[in-house]
This record gives structure tokens, sequence and C-alpha cells, in this order.
């Protein structure tokens, strides 16, 4: 845990948040600046700054996270119609936290990514 992450201190419980998901190794909440109806960060509860920083040790966590993301989708009605995963690496790319973290985004057309 990194003492000034906000997300190191959501994760444990140092700052309170209504999870929609958590275990010991991920957690999951909404987002507080909401993109799109559906938007959850998932986040792993070690800190990891991004993901330039991952290691072949993080293999398990990343695939815990996308089955998180999986479950969350179905639970929040956007399964079917489609969804984003996505994260952002470094300032250039917008990442405004430096824990890895993913956004969870949908609930109405998103259209192409990148034009």
């Amino acid at each position: 845990m990194a003492d000034d992450c906000i997300f190191c201190k959501l994760a444990s419980g140092a700052i309170p948040t209504d999870f929609l998901y958590e275990d010991e190794d991920v957690a999951a909440f909404r987002d507080i600046s909401p993109r799109q109806p559906v938007h959850i960060l998932i986040i792993p509860k070690a800190h990891i700054p991004s993901l330039a920083d991952i290691t072949p040790e993080h293999q398990a966590l990343l695939g815990k996270i996308c089955l998180v993301a999986k479950k969350l989708a179905a639970e929040n009605g956007v399964a079917e119609s489609g969804y984003r995963l996505l994260t952002n690496c470094g300032a250039d790319s917008g990442q405004e936290v430096p824990h890895l973290h993913f956004h969870l985004i949908g609930g109405q057309y998103l259209g192409p990514f990148c034009s």
C-alpha cells in the first residue's frame, strides 16, 4: 500500500466506499465522475502504479480482473449490449491516479474507440 494513494486508501477501507466487488486481491466501485451510465473502476488491492509496472507474477491477478469485469458487466446490464474495459498508462494516456485501474464502461452506444 502506498500511503498517499487514494485507491490504496479505498481498497484498505481507510476511505469508506460501497464496493460492487471485493476479495483479497481485487476491489471494484463506481467512478465518482462517471463518463457513461455504467462506469466502474476495478483495481488490484496491491499498489501497482500502472500497466507499465506489471511483472509475470501479476498474470493471475490480471486474469482475475478480467473475470471480475465480466461478472460486473453482467450484473450491471451491459454484458449483452456491449461494454469497454480499458486502462490508461502514463501521463499522455490521461492516467490521473498512479495506481493500476481498469474502467468498465457501457450503458449506451460508445462508438468507435479511435478515429
